[in-house]
């Protein structure tokens, strides 16, 4: 099988529009939950969430186009515009790939939810203007798959157009399928998208039916807060994560920068419960990882640091924490972060955005903390470089995201040698 690398990335987010702003605000601690403000939720029980502030959709699309595409699509095409720009197949100025290479470059895109506020606004009009008056960019601008749509449109990507919906793992999916298609010669390159924008009155009033976010609205900047005894519930963010992954040969034809080398993932399934995870699924995941990884390298893999899934519910954490111990031993386990304090959870954009956060810090050395912890949970026995990023240096790292249907992907990253 082909050997693997990522040759772009892009990401926007609640603390940044692009990779570097926002891989210095999570290195520094800095939250980006707030007040929500893209609508009224003042009579919400949850009115916190990381909101992407300042962000035109005129920058990355045409005006008249806009009304087309779901705020999430939106997003997915701002970061897949600086993955595609930073691995140098586009530049601004003319974004599509060469024909040369169109029909073999693909892309997978992701999302848990899709375009659930345009779903909202236009289930509203049905039923209270009729149906004639929804509008008629209603399907298209909200099913997840046209995420990949656009995005394949806008740079001219003819290979495989996958799309992936696996709730909270999805966009991890989505990279372990752009790799397979690689691996197995379906293609010589794919852009890997995930995006979420679900911060809407259904989003939020659903996921609090759940019980399952923070209702800390008096602090947002504290709610989130995993691994600390006093966590009460995720906190939803919204962005996209883009990351253009491509054989080793081609990128070494061209001489292209390279981020990284994936030598492993995982995949499995709770079988359990449609919302309350086991240890056994997550378990199997990072096994799974581990076990590639030491066939592709030859040899067993040492982990050095993990981003962790760690959305700050009090069930979820408790649960990673043992399948981590489980696997590599309390004494020997790696060190562990989650950047969901900062960013909050962006549910099917997560595992892209956090794969770029694990990757940057791969090549710079230095882990993002886990911010909040105030009095670390007893159940919760690791390091998770607690409120203060670590300079460490790191060989290889691993990216895990789980989801609602007992759903788990795990990713292993290491320096290109």
């Amino acid at each position: 099988m082909r050997r693997v690398v990522i040759t772009g990335i892009g990401t926007i987010n609640c603390v940044g529009h692009n990779v570097e702003d926002s891989f210095k605000a999570v290195v520094n601690a800095q939250c980006g939950i707030d007040t929500i403000t893209l609508f009224d939720a003042s009579s919400y029980p949850v009115q916190i969430a990381g909101e992407v502030k300042n962000f035109d959709p005129e920058t990355v699309m045409d005006k008249k186009e806009v009304k087309k595409a779901d705020r999430f699509i939106q997003l997915g095409l701002k970061a897949a515009q600086e993955a595609m720009i930073d691995s140098g197949f586009v530049t601004n100025e003319n974004r599509k790939v060469d024909d040369t290479i169109a029909e073999r470059f693909g892309i997978v895109s992701a999302s848990g939810i899709g375009g659930l506020s345009t779903i909202e606004k236009n289930s509203v009009v049905c039923e209270t203007k009729g149906p004639k008056r929804i509008s008629p960019f209603f399907i298209p601008s909200s099913l997840v798959n046209m995420l990949g749509g656009f995005i394949s449109i806008e740079h001219g990507l003819k290979g495989p157009s996958l799309s992936h919906v696996t709730a909270c793992a999805a966009s991890t999916h989505a990279i372990a399928d752009g790799v397979k298609t690689i691996m197995l010669g379906g293609a010589d390159r794919i852009l890997a998208v995930g995006a979420e924008s679900a911060i809407c009155g259904a989003g939020v009033g659903g996921f609090a039916a759940m019980k399952a976010l923070s209702a800390r609205n008096e602090d947002p900047k504290t709610a989130s807060r995993p691994f600390d005894s006093g966590r009460d519930g995720f906190v939803m963010g919204e962005g996209a994560g883009a990351l253009v992954l491509e054989s080793l040969e081609s990128a070494q034809a061209r001489g292209a920068k390279i981020y990284a080398e994936v030598i492993g993932f995982g995949e499995s399934g709770d079988a359990n419960h449609i919302t309350a995870p086991v240890m056994d699924g997550p378990l199997r995941a990072m096994k799974a990882a581990m076990a590639m990884a030491k066939n592709i390298t030859g040899a067993d893999v040492k982990i050095d640091y993990i981003n962790a899934h760690g959305t700050s519910t009090p069930v979820g954490d408790v649960n990673e924490t043992k399948a981590i111990k489980e696997l590599f031993g309390k004494e020997t386990a790696p060190l562990v972060s989650s950047t969901k304090g900062q960013v909050g959870h962006c549910l099917g954009a997560a595992g892209a955005i956090e794969a770029i956060f694990t990757i940057k810090s791969l090549n710079e050395g230095v882990i993002p903390p886990t911010i909040n912890i105030e009095n670390q949970d007893p159940e919760c026995d690791l390091d998770y470089v607690a409120n203060v990023a670590r300079n460490i240096e790191l060989t290889t790292v691993m990216s895990n995201n789980f989801g609602f249907g007992g759903t788990n992907a795990s990713v292993i990253f290491t320096k290109f040698k």
